[in-house]
């Protein structure tokens, strides 16, 4: 489990196509304090196990699953991208809770300024947009932010400089493709709400059949 609070910004070593996978190598500095094999890494908000670690690079396996819900199949050599490691037991809880299990990508349609923020506002489909709810969270490429502005079919963030200095949103562009992950508390609500249980079947066993029965 992550929380958003991105950590530190990466970059992509090598990228190894393989039939139906793809390794990538990243490198940090931050993360590498603690980092063990094994161990859960938020890539651009997304879960990946490090398979290997050499000096400040670590190595994930991308299956073709995750390629195709996320952007992380335009990454290359030099990309660099958003880390966070898995929450720790003891930590604080900074951002929301973000699982690193991304329900698709959205297309940045418009930057602009507002005094010293930046606006961003981003379209996706209905299947994420039933999620985004005005003043609700979701993570962009990771990061935990909180939703200004909704319309049908986009909606608005708004930018703080720190939030610019310290990930890769700030070299983003219009037309560029961002992972995104609703608010797993919504999924969840909405799939109990309308799960229904299989109806038992009624007793035959009544008064009238134990009276007259000699009960």
């Amino acid at each position: 489990m992550f929380t958003g609070i991105v950590e530190e910004i990466g970059s992509i070593s090598a990228v190894k196509k393989g039939a139906k996978e793809t390794r990538l190598v990243i490198g940090g500095e931050k993360i590498f304090s603690d980092l063990k094999t094994g161990d859960s890494v938020a890539v651009n908000g997304v879960c990946l196990t490090a398979a290997e670690i050499s000096g400040k690079t670590f190595t994930a396996d991308v299956m073709n699953e995750t390629l195709n819900r996320s952007s992380l199949s335009g990454l290359k050599p030099g990309s660099h991208v958003n880390l966070e490691r898995a929450m720790a037991a003891d930590g604080r809880f900074g951002g929301h809770i973000v699982a690193g299990h991304v329900d698709g990508t959205g297309v940045i349609t418009d930057i602009h300024n507002d005094g010293n923020a930046v606006w961003y506002t981003i379209s996706a489909d209905v299947g994420i947009m039933k999620y985004i709810v005005e003043k609700g969270s979701v993570a962009i490429d990771g990061i935990s932010l909180t939703i200004a502005r909704v319309t049908a079919e986009s909606f608005s963030v708004s930018i703080i400089p720190h939030t610019a200095k310290e990930t890769i949103l700030s070299e983003k562009k219009c037309g560029d493709k961002v992972n995104l992950e609703n608010d797993i508390i919504g999924k969840y609500v909405e799939k109990l709400m309308g799960y229904k249980q299989e109806k038992k079947p009624e007793s035959r066993i009544t008064a009238e059949f134990l009276a007259k029965n000699g009960f």
